[in-house]
């Protein structure tokens, strides 16, 4: 049996379960797919509780575990008052010393060391994030590079990878930067597998912004829609008819059209158009064969696929393959 890898979470007083579940559910289909993963789960003195109310019991504690060169250690977000008293103040440094010296002594050691949401706040009060780029979820990035000045805060990113030390911006991101770092170790076969158990469309690179097409055009409460985006987005490779999207949710063509453009604020054709392209352009920049993209993406040839990623991004494919 292959050797597991090792990911460690430390969970915090007042956890925000999504942003623990999505990257520990990335980890754990990797197994599935020939790269398993140890998980590991750490927390402090006290056995912290959700900020839904969850209790986790028996964690181990986070002195206990070492962490180290090969390790990938996440640090779940939290709700901020835990770690900032309730009138906004900044707490000091010197409440927890052992925390933080635990994680500048794992990223010293060369562990990936990686923070989802709020836990920048925890990652920069360590000094983990002095000098370096970073972000947090777009509510408080203002509040970040005001109470950590020397931060290179960046606003309206998904994910930020600087040395060994990444940053997400909260929620969700957590999932798009735990598939960002399997696909470092592992390749991009293995998290197009993960992406599609997962059912994600594809892995949202950090350098998009968080107010993604994906999350624009799902904005919407229309179920229906949603079914029909959902159908699109998992046989892009198709040659996609509106009669077909109409029959999933039992209505015609017409309605269709007129229901889709209401919902989204873009027409079917348009936004089949901007998924391919997206598609090609991810697989343009993990140095995909030119030749092998169209198919894949549901286009006619490499003339069509030059003509629409030079239409969106205003470059031609071999500039998006370039160092």
């Amino acid at each position: 049996m292959k050797q597991k890898n090792r990911v460690i979470f430390y969970l915090h007083n007042g956890v925000h379960l999504l942003d623990l579940s999505g990257a520990a559910q990335a980890f754990y289909e990797a197994g599935d797919y020939g790269e398993p993963y140890e998980m590991v789960y750490v927390g402090g003195e006290q056995a912290p509780v959700s900020s839904a109310g969850l209790p986790f019991m028996r964690l181990e504690h986070y002195s206990t575990v070492e962490a180290g060169a090969g390790d990938v250690l996440i640090v779940a977000g939290f709700a901020l008052r835990e770690l900032h008293p309730a009138d906004g103040s900044r707490s000091h440094s010197g409440d927890r010393p052992g925390l933080h010296q635990w994680l500048r002594a794992a990223a010293g050691r060369g562990a990936v060391v990686a923070s989802v949401c709020t836990a920048a706040f925890l990652l920069a009060e360590a000094g983990l994030l002095d000098g370096r780029e970073c972000t947090t979820h777009w509510k408080y990035t203002t509040r970040l590079q005001k109470e950590y000045p020397l931060l290179k805060v960046q606003v309206d990113r998904l994910f930020i990878k600087d040395g060994n030390i990444y940053t997400s911006a909260g929620v969700t991101t957590g999932l798009d930067m735990s598939l960002f770092l399997l696909e470092e170790r592992h390749g991009a076969e293995l998290v197009f597998k993960i992406a599609r158990e997962l059912v994600v469309y594809i892995r949202r690179d950090g350098t998009a912004s968080q107010e993604s097409i994906y999350l624009q055009y799902r904005s919407h409460i229309h179920n229906d829609i949603h079914v029909v985006q959902d159908w699109i987005i998992q046989h892009l490779q198709k040659k996609i008819k509106i009669e077909e999207l109409a029959a999933l949710i039992h209505t015609s063509p017409r309605n269709l059209t007129r229901l889709f453009k209401a919902a989204t604020g873009v027409t079917v054709g348009q936004y089949v158009e901007r998924l391919r392209v997206e598609k090609a352009v991810h697989m343009l920049q993990q140095r995909v064969k030119l030749a092998s993209i169209p198919r894949q993406c549901g286009l006619q040839s490499t003339n069509q696929l030059r003509s629409l990623v030079k239409k969106h991004t205003g470059q031609l494919p071999r500039e998006l393959t370039a160092e």
